[in-house]
């Protein structure tokens, strides 16, 4: 009797497993605390909000490609706000030179001086390499906002990231507002971003491609320590990504 008591428990828990498609959230690692702003920044560059204030900074300072670079070079650092409509970014990047090299935004984009933002709207973690289970906006000089759409296609999102950067000699202000996108987006199809919500967690990194006079990127920095020698994955992973919970 006892052993037909521990099949039958076995397999109700094997129904039970089976049935419950519920995605878990990968472990909150890297957490960091995004305050909610009562009003909302006005994307202009000039960081003139309560929110950005008293906020806290944080570095971009991991290198994930390249050799290794001098503050002279580069430096960077950034914040985050939150409302029901977006997430909001104030980066300040110093670079001593600013590079287009690919004037066409959808050719070798990743090769240009760009900020690249990193969300997993749910931070399930993942493989997001040509698939919207996650999403890598590189967000131009120019202002155009660029990703790999499903099929391996460059695709323009510029609805999804509004820019305005400010540059004075060495130093940079970019402020953005991402709206952010589940992993139900289609391509082509009306999509609405999500409201957000307090306690909610996203999945997040944000870094700099850097190029001074080369044909190709000469460093990569971002935000998230990643394990291993491979560290330019943030593109194909969303595991490697931070965790961002939103808070009042």
């Amino acid at each position: 009797m006892k052993q037909l008591i521990i099949l039958l428990f076995t397999t109700l828990l094997l129904i039970s497993c089976k049935e419950d498609k519920t995605i878990i959230p990968k472990p909150a690692k890297q957490l960091k605390v995004v305050h909610k702003a009562i009003t909302s920044p006005t994307i202009d560059g000039k960081a003139t909000e309560a929110i950005w204030k008293s906020s806290k900074w944080y570095p971009i300072d991991q290198k994930w490609l390249g050799d290794t670079y001098s503050e002279d070079d580069f430096k960077g650092q950034y914040k985050l706000a939150w409302d029901a409509n977006a997430l909001y970014a104030l980066v300040e990047i110093h670079d001593d030179l600013l590079t287009t090299i690919n004037k066409e935004p959808l050719k070798l984009w990743w090769d240009n001086d760009c900020v690249e933002v990193f969300i997993d709207e749910d931070n399930s973690g993942g493989q997001h390499q040509y698939n919207h289970n996650a999403f890598a906006y590189h967000v131009g000089l120019d202002g155009n906002v660029v990703d790999i759409a499903p099929g391996d296609i460059p695709t323009l999102y510029n609805n999804h990231v509004q820019s305005k950067r400010i540059t004075s000699e060495n130093t940079s202000i970019w402020e953005l507002k991402i709206n952010i996108y589940d992993d139900s987006f289609v391509d082509g199809k009306q999509n609405n971003p999500v409201t957000l919500k307090t306690d909610k967690n996203i999945g997040f990194a944000i870094a700099y491609c850097d190029n001074d006079k080369s044909k190709t990127r000469e460093n990569f920095i971002g935000s998230e320590a990643i394990e291993g020698k491979d560290k330019n994955r943030g593109w194909i992973d969303a595991s490697v990504f931070g965790t961002l919970i939103l808070k009042e």
